[in-house]
This record gives structure tokens, C-alpha cells and sequence, in this order.
């Protein structure tokens, strides 16, 4: 279904799928309609805009009456379209051609009538920049659509007899039909380019050489729970890390947390804290090189801004641009929005989370001496700025949040047990301590349990965080009693949510944090609670939709899935609990 003028009409959360080849990402609905996807890089201006009400996109479906689905091929990317028509059944394989040139992208699509005789409707809208660019110009020569975008190249294979659209009175793009019988194929190749696009893509090599390299990429991961869906997080994770080693926060920008409550961010960026949760994820799968690009990346800030690491950067490396509104109508419920305001944030658990992944590195044997100069870097900021506020993992103001010093010594503690000297174990472990006891001083409730702040004696999900890394022992009463209190009053139903913003019902304030979820499933099995670990670990294993994506909140009363999509954080949270929860619960295991 769509609009008067042929666009898709937005459909929920849970029924888009991602194509992502590292560089950047699209989303695909159930009726063939890829709505969104930047290029020539994850944060550039979207050329298929559609999702948040702006022009763009890229439709394939069948004519007439059908039901949509699709699936995965196993380890990878590549999503197969299926609609059961009337006539028979249709599939369209999808994917962006695999691993991604940053300069190049390659939209593949093959159609093949699996059943019956197949007739399709195609229609190529691209607009680049948001629609800023204005319309482009096609022109075809020898078979190939070809045309100019703003500053970006496009050109179109498999489509020779489209013919041009307008909309407002100016071309919008092409529009074609394909036939086929029973048995046969189809390709169409759309290549998007910000340099010359030298030859015409072979359909057949690209489709061969990307599932070769989702095959030598993603592991089997056949030895913990859940293993498809742990192989598939992981292949989320690649698709979404760039050959810088950046892996951004989510592919999507503006996707509302809660309806109408201005509570949407661009996220198409590297967020120090995330691309740390994954390297820990990697490690604990025993498959390393997601383990050393979140290394390389990590690194590379601290060697470059010490102290002055910023929270997030785009996959380049380079600082975030600050907020802004594209006049666009947005998702249902949410607003459009480019740039995030993290970037004048501080963050100090961030350096604590990096102290973790260096130590996990070094105890794997992949730290090189720059990852140690890095690790200095990162212990002289928490020296130097521990006692300073800060906004903390859920970026809502500056306070002296337990969280973060806590991570900061759970940090501090790991790289102690990996460090080359005496000396160095010596001054590490006396920070660490240090920053415990000031903080059981200022943030310790009466009840026994932590609390938010000196300030806010309320609980809250992240405080479950450091003792899994290690900044005090799970037998310690203190994570005994925050994990209880935590577990009777933000929790519901084996859904967890981060704290409570105020005298409301938890669901009316937020959605379900999976983050959250797939933390309290660890900390149980910490504790040697295996049985109630498993509870956890399945209920937020199932929040998500039919292509096993997970956004970053779950709202337990529509059953939807809120916030962009796919978010990184979640998928590497799931990709950790199902390798732990695999070994024996408890023994007072420290998780990095």
C-alpha cells in the first residue's frame, strides 16, 4: 500500500529488514519497498529517504494481491523477499554487495518465480541528500539507466524498458514491469556512487563474491545457546562496522522512542561505549575480528584526544555535527532529525569501557603496544576527571553517576591483571580502589543496594553493569542487593526497564530496555541463578520482528518494537549472553 502519488505507506518496526555491507545500510519492508538508506556513507544524507517522510525509494513487488514475508540465508545479510500471490510464489534475493566500497555502493536484487508465472511492478525513486539535491535526471545508453543525484552517480542494470515518472511536474524516477515464467531469474543491479563508476557491475560475480565473504566472515557459533540467532547478531554486527573498524550505533536516524515526546536521535554514528560492548561480545564468541576493529577504532580516539575523547564520533573518526531538523514529515510519531548533541557531552564510563576491552584484548594476545599507549591515554582521564560529573550511559545530565565510576574501576581492575609492571598494578589497583570507596561513601543506599547518584537515591539497570566487569565480587552484598531490588521494582514480567522517571506506570514512561533484558539474564547467571538467566535471556530474545532484528526499546503492551533500528548495543548484549549462559552458572565469574 502507498500513497496517491506511489510511495510506501510506513509500515511497523518489527517488518523491516536491514541490507547493510559495512559502509552503509538500507531497510527493506514486506512489500519489496527499500525506504531507506544513506550514501555514500552510514551518516551521509539518505538517497531513500521514504522512512521519515522524505522522497526516495526503491520498490519491487509483485502485481496484484499477495502476502509478504522473507527471511535470511544463515550468516549473512542476504534477505530473501517471498510473496505467496495468487498465481503463485515469488522471491526477490536482496543485498548490498558484500564487503562495501566506501565510495560504491551496490544494491543487488534478483527475482525469481519460484511458483507460477511472476509479474512485477518496478519503481526507482532516488533522491539524494533528503530530497535537497532535487530530482535526477535519467538517461539510458545501451540497456543502462544512468543519472546524477546532487553529488552522487547512480546507475541502473536489468531495467531497459522503464520509463520516466514525474511527480509535481519534474521526473521522479523510473518505473517498470518484469515477466517471468515459471523457473526463471531475473537481475537488477543499482550501483550509487560519490566518484566515477568505472564498469558495469556482473550480477552474477558480485552475487558470488558476497556470499563468499559472508561465508569466510561470520563463525558458526555453534557453541552456545540460540546459535542461529547468535550467527545472525553477529552478522549484524559486521554489517554494521566499517573498514575503519567504526560500527555504528544503529543504520537509522529520527526512529521515535515514544510517540510525540521528542524523544528520536540520529544514531548512525560510533559511540565509544557501544562499539566496546561488541568487541566484548566478539571475544566472549571467540571470533576475533570484530574484537580488533572495536580495538583499532577505540585506540585511535584515545591516541588522538586523550582526555578529551569524545563520547561518539562518525565512522571516520571524526566529531559528530551538532542537532538539526530537515523539515521532513518524520516516522509516524517522531521527528526528523540529523546530528546528535553527544557531542558536547562527557562521558567517563566510556574510558572505563574502553579499559575493559583493552585488558579482554590483551588477555586474548591482541593488544599491540599502541593499544597500551592507548590504555595510559585512558587511565590518566579517569585520573584526572574521576570526581568530575558527567552525563552518564543514558546521556540526561551531568551528575556524579555511580555507574560511571564504578565502570571506571571495573576497568581500572582488569587492566591491572593484564598490566606489564609491578608498578603499573600497584598505581592501577590503588585507583580502583580509591574511586570504590569514594563512591560506596557518596552513593551507597540505606537499604544496602547502590543508588543513581549522591543526589538520586533511586535504582537503576546500569548499576548491574559493573560488577559483571569486575569492579567489586557478585558475592559482595551490595550487588546482591541492588540485582534484588532492581529485579522487584523496574522489572515486569522478565522485561527490564533502565530506572523510573517519575510516579508513573514503568510502560507508560518507556518501552522495555533490551539492553537491560539481556544484562539482568547475565547478572543472574552470575549469581548462580541459571534457571532464572534463562528466563531472561529467552523473554528478550523474542522481542523483536520476523527478520530477528532489535531495536532499542519494546513496548510490552503493543508488542513493538521502538527507537532506531537496528541497535548495535542489543545485538551484542544477545550475542554475549547466549555464549555465557552457555558455561556453568556462577562461581563468582568475572565477564570480560
Amino acid at each position: 500500500m502507498g500513497d496517491s502519488h506511489g510511495r510506501p505507506a510506513p509500515q511497523t518496526l518489527r517488518d523491516y529488514a536491514l541490507l547493510a555491507d559495512g559502509e552503509r545500510g538500507a531497510l527493506i519492508g514486506l512489500h519489496g519497498e527499500i525506504v531507506w538508506m544513506c550514501a555514500p556513507r552510514w551518516d551521509s544524507g539518505a538517497v531513500f529517504g521514504d522512512l521519515v517522510g522524505g522522497p526516495g525509494h526503491y520498490t519491487v513487488a509483485p502485481r496484484g494481491r499477495f502476502v509478504g514475508g522473507g527471511h535470511y540465508e544463515p550468516g549473512t545479510l542476504v534477505w530473501r523477499s517471498r510473496w505467496t500471490t495468487s498465481g503463485g510464489i515469488t522471491e526477490c534475493r536482496e543485498a548490498l554487495a558484500f564487503p562495501g566500497d566506501p565510495h560504491r555502493a551496490v544494491l543487488l536484487r534478483r527475482i525469481t518465480a519460484v511458483q507460477g508465472d511472476a509479474r512485477l511492478d518496478l519503481r526507482l525513486e532516488p533522491a539524494a541528500d533528503f530530497g535537497r539535491s532535487g530530482a535526477p535526471s535519467f538517461h539510458l545508453e545501451e540497456g543502462v539507466w544512468t543519472a546524477r543525484s546532487g553529488d552522487l552517480r547512480l546507475r541502473w542494470s536489468g531495467a531497459p524498458s522503464a520509463h520516466p515518472v514525474p511527480r509535481g511536474g519534474e521526473p521522479a524516477g523510473l518505473a517498470a514491469e518484469v515477466s517471468l515464467a515459471a523457473g526463471e531469474h531475473h537481475d537488477l543491479v543499482l550501483e550509487i556512487a560519490d566518484c566515477p563508476l568505472g564498469a558495469v557491475v556482473d550480477a552474477s560475480r558480485a552475487w558470488e563474491a558476497t556470499t563468499a565473504e559472508w561465508s569466510r566472515t561470520v563463525p558458526a557459533l555453534d557453541h552456545g545457546l540460540a546459535p542461529r540467532d547468535s550467527r545472525h547478531a553477529y552478522a549484524v554486527l559486521r554489517g554494521l562496522t566499517s573498514s575503519t573498524g567504526g560500527m555504528v550505533a544503529a543504520a537509522t536516524t529520527s526512529l521515535p522512542e515514544r510517540a510525540r515526546t521528542g524523544r528520536n536521535y540520529d544514531y548512525r554514528y560510533v559511540w565509544i561505549r557501544d562499539q566496546c560492548y561488541a568487541g566484548l561480545a566478539a571475544a566472549a564468541a571467540g571470533s576475533f575480528p570484530l574484537l580488533d576493529c572495536a580495538v583499532d577504532f577505540v585506540s585511535a580516539r584515545l591516541l588522538e584526544d586523550g582526555p578529551h575523547m569524545a563520547p561518539a564520533y562518525t565512522v571516520a573518526g571524526e566529531r559528530i555535527p551538532g542537532q538539526e531538523t530537515l523539515g521532513l514529515e518524520g516516522y509516524p510519531g517522531g521527528f526528523d532529525r540529523v546530528g546528535n548533541w553527544v557531542n558536547r557531552q562527557f562521558q567517563l564510563d566510556a574510558f572505563g569501557e574502553a579499559l575493559i576491552l583493552l585488558a579482554t584484548a590483551h588477555r586474548h594476545g591482541r593488544l599491540e603496544p599502541e593499544g597500551w599507549r592507548a590504555a595510559d591515554a585512558a587511565v590518566g582521564a579517569v585520573a584526572r576527571y574521576r570526581r568530575r560529573p558527567d552525563a552518564g550511559i543514558w546521556e540526561i545530565g551531568d551528575r556524579a553517576w555511580t555507574h560511571s565510576r564504578l565502570t571506571c574501576a571495573a576497568g581500572l581492575r582488569a587492566l591491572a591483571g593484564a598490566a606489564p609492571t609491578a608498578g603499573r598494578v600497584n598505581e592501577w589497583t590503588r585507583l580502583a580502589d580509591a574511586m570504590a570507596a569514594e563512591t560506596a561513601a557518596t552513593s551507597l543506599h540505606p537499604g544496602g543496594r547502590w543508588q543513581r547518584s549522591p543526589e538520586d537515591p533511586g535504582l537503576d539497570a546500569s548499576l548491574l553493569l559493573p560488577p559483571l566487569r569486575g569492579a567489586l565480587p557478585a558475592g559482595d552484598p551490595r550487588t546482591v542487593n541492588t540485582l534484588r531490588a532492581f529485579v522487584r521494582e523496574l522489572t515486569h514480567d522478565h522485561y527490564a526497564y533502565r530506572f523510573r522517571h517519575d510516579g508513573r506506570p514503568l510502560e507508560e514512561a518507556e518501552g522495555a530496555f533490551l539492553l537491560c533484558g539481556f544484562v539482568t539474564a547475565l547478572a543472574e547467571h552470575q549469581q548462580g541463578h541459571h534457571g532464572e538467566a534463562l528466563r531472561w535471556f529467552e523473554r528478550n530474545r523474542t522481542a523483536c520482528g520476523p527478520p530477528g532484528l532489535f531495536a532499542e526499546e519494546y513496548d510490552i503492551g503493543q508488542r513493538q518494537m521502538r527507537g532506531n533500528l537496528p541497535q548495535a548495543f542489543v545485538h551484542a548484549l544477545m550475542l554475549e549472553s547466549a555464549v555465557r549462559l552457555a558455561a556453568p552458572a556462577g562461581s563468582d565469574r568475572v565477564f570480560h
